[in-house]
């Protein structure tokens, strides 16, 4: 439970300006175990990005010559993000609305826009999760349903290569795993697009309602259930991706495929577009600004150290996503051995397309398909419902660290109705163009919205509240200030990698496809619409803070930070820059 005041302030002077060290009562929530809380950061971080999206990017943009890019923007711009948002959490110990009053309130509208945010990710990634878990029913049988062509989904176009000298693979081939995915998991076939969406697939939601009750009893009682979910959730994805990685290596052809994923191709470092997809990589798999990292760090001991937490878990991020390439690529490399093609061909397929097709079309034609198909599908759950507790608990925190003489004693009825809004607002994602959907939300519900509001939120700390002055909050946690290198990447180098993402974003947008739909004109303009649904919400704060707060519009101006000392924003860019 929270209480009514979530934390105490004791002015103790440190320079000329009294730092307040907050301490943790005994009426919130802590972790049981420092554990819990490396685990939670390592699940909500580690998701099914790190197993679909980087091993794609890589090998499209350079192979191992991406590698460069990948870390430098990890080093200069994810990893300080990281450490910054977690030092706040731990430092100010409350959610991601409230923390706003302790570092400059007229932008308290960034916290209801992460809100926002997390909520649009939970109406599609969940689905995603039901997805596997839809696959992983469907794995307990002898011979795996995507094995062969001779079922009632499959067309003509039906192709089953393995183990067949004699076939033709042509444009309009579909493999059996395609088909599987695209005509009896989603029944796309039966969805003209956007507008024409048609009803709810009833196994999906089922699907789809399971994973939300899981969720529910994990997060219900706090960080004390979910810390010990984790154990699972967090642990065995790795267990399973060591299995998958032998098997893979061991693979007729899986060399192939290797030598395709690192091959440096050192004239791509040339590419405007390989630096913007390794800074939006690095962004998103670390996944600072969603409002996770400063609600799991809040309930940390004050002095715990989050420099090393930082450090540990992101290297323990980045190594996971280079170990997911070496297990999705020997399979790829062993399926065109399997198919006379090269690795390239095989490799078109990106995004979830190559978990629920090209994975396991592989899997299916190995020894011990159903062993392998349970444990990947297996994996997927997990590494999926990890991000959903992160993504769950940052709005949780934030609006009852918010409204706390409302909600301090009926956590568990909230969550329940935070639940509901969210399977309710997933219903258009489980019809049979629900995977339009999903595409549509994963595009412009997250995509340069969330980059934005990272960016102000790193503005406001470095420029705003002051670099100084949140070093010396540091100090007071850690016992010494952060050194020159992350002063300087808090204020410049982060916000110009945050920058740089958004502005080549704007000016070079890719069209929207998914298999061979295109979606109509309309449709991105709703997504425009969506991503500024959540963003909105920081002008509009701006403007009720300064309409209702009493006084001229120059006493107005008089933003505060800290209640007992009335201080311009003019004050506090001078005291920044001094």
């Amino acid at each position: 439970t929270f209480p009514a005041m979530p934390h105490q302030e004791q002015p103790i002077a440190r320079g000329p300006v009294p730092v307040p060290v907050i301490i943790q009562t005994d009426s919130r929530d802590k972790w049981s175990k420092k554990i819990d809380f490396l685990l939670s950061v390592i699940g909500f971080a580690v998701d099914l990005g790190n197993v679909w999206r980087f091993p794609y990017i890589c090998y499209q943009n350079g192979g191992g010559a991406f590698l460069i890019p990948y870390v430098l923007m990890a080093v200069f711009g994810g990893v300080p993000l990281f450490y910054m948002e977690l030092a706040l959490g731990q430092f100010h110990r409350t959610g991601a609305i409230s923390i706003w009053k302790h570092i400059c309130p007229i932008f308290k509208g960034i916290g209801f826009a992460i809100c926002v945010i997390a909520l649009y990710v939970s109406f599609y990634y969940n689905t995603i999760i039901a997805w596997a878990l839809f696959y992983f029913y469907s794995s307990f049988s002898s011979t795996l349903p995507w094995t062969s062509c001779d079922n009632a989904w499959n067309t003509e176009n039906c192709t089953n290569y393995f183990g067949k000298d004699n076939v033709t693979w042509t444009n309009y081939s579909r493999s059996p795993a395609e088909e599987f995915y695209t005509r009896n998991v989603l029944e796309l076939h039966e969805s003209s697009g956007l507008g024409n969406v048609g009803v709810i697939r009833w196994q999906l939601m089922l699907c789809l309602f399971l994973i939300f009750t899981i969720v529910y009893f994990s997060l219900w009682k706090g960080v004390k259930t979910s810390g010990k979910v984790v154990w699972v959730t967090a642990t065995l994805p790795y267990v399973v991706l060591f299995i998958l990685l032998i098997r893979g290596a061991t693979l007729p052809g899986a060399w192939r495929g290797v030598v395709f994923y690192l091959q440096p191709k050192w004239e791509k470092l040339q590419e405007t577009s390989v630096w913007v997809d390794a800074a939006a990589q690095i962004f998103f798999s670390l996944g600072p600004g969603f409002g996770v990292l400063l609600a799991l760090s809040s309930y940390n001991p004050f002095t715990n150290n989050c420099y090393r937490d930082a450090i540990v878990t992101s290297l323990v991020n980045c190594l996971t996503s280079f170990v997911s390439g070496f297990v999705i690529f020997t399979v790829l490399g062993y399926m065109a051995e399997q198919r006379h093609v090269s690795v390239e061909d095989v490799a078109k397929n990106k995004g979830p397309s190559l978990l629920f097709i090209t994975y396991p079309e592989a899997i299916a034609n190995m020894m011990g398909s159903t062993f392998f198909a349970i444990i990947f599908f297996v994996m997927m759950i997990t590494l999926g419902l990890d991000s959903t507790f992160g993504g769950l608990e940052a709005i949780i925190t934030a609006v009852m660290d918010e409204y706390p003489d409302v909600l301090t004693h009926r956590r568990e009825l909230f969550v329940l109705g935070l639940v509901v809004v969210c399977f309710l607002g997933s219903l258009s994602t489980l019809t049979k163009g629900g995977a339009y959907v999903v595409k549509l939300l994963e595009e412009f519900g997250v995509g340069s919205s969330i980059i934005a509001v990272v960016f102000l939120e790193a503005t406001a700390v470095s420029w705003f509240y002051g670099i100084n002055r949140f070093s010396n909050d540091i100090k007071a946690m850690l016992g010494y200030t952060p050194g020159l290198f992350w002063k300087v990447c808090w204020v410049a180098i982060s916000p110009a990698f945050l920058a740089y993402i958004i502005i080549s974003s704007l000016l070079n947008p890719s069209p929207l496809t998914l298999f061979d739909y295109r979606f109509p004109d309309w449709s991105i303009t709703v997504g425009y619409i969506i991503g500024i649904s959540s963003f909105m919400w920081i002008p509009i704060y701006m403007v009720y803070k300064l309409v209702w707060t009493p006084g001229s519009l120059k006493q107005v101006s008089h933003v505060t930070v800290d209640a007992p000392k009335s201080r311009s924003l003019l004050t506090f860019i001078q005291n920044t820059l001094v």
